[in-house]
């Protein structure tokens, strides 16, 4: 399986020895990426393809896939809550700024389908929640 990351996560393959999460997996070292990626990349997934979308905040390389209609958000945004910030990395300015400009621009009908929990759309995320609104 190819691994992708954005360019500003890589550094972080390189430490994965010192990360908490890693001893708590029992990881010892990391393959090097396959592909780096950068805010407005495609991937290629069978016929369809998905636009990288840069979204800084839960970490500086923390994307988002666009794909016809959908926005899998990862850990950005999730149905009524967006992601941590307080990791090694994390920076609420950044956060703010990424769903500000990249995410709440989309149309309200966008489905939202977050790495944790129920989907939502663009536009509930607009009028409900609390840490965006």
């Amino acid at each position: 399986i190819p691994l992708y990351i954005h360019s500003a996560d890589s550094p972080m393959l390189g430490n994965v020895k010192q990360s908490e999460m890693a001893a708590f997996l029992g990881v010892i070292d990391s393959p090097s990426p396959d592909h780096l990626l950068n805010d407005g990349d495609k991937i290629k997934i069978g016929k369809s393809f998905l636009r990288v979308i840069h979204t800084p905040g839960h970490s500086p390389g923390s994307v988002c896939f666009l794909g016809d209609g959908f926005l899998l958000s990862g850990d950005t945004l999730f149905l009524g809550g967006v992601g941590r910030t307080d990791l090694p990395g994390g920076s609420w300015k950044d956060m703010e700024s990424s769903i500000k400009n990249k995410i709440l621009t989309m149309p309200d009908e966008m489905i939202v389908l977050p790495g944790h929990g129920p989907f939502t759309t663009v536009g509930q995320e607009k009028r409900a929640n609390p840490f965006i609104t």
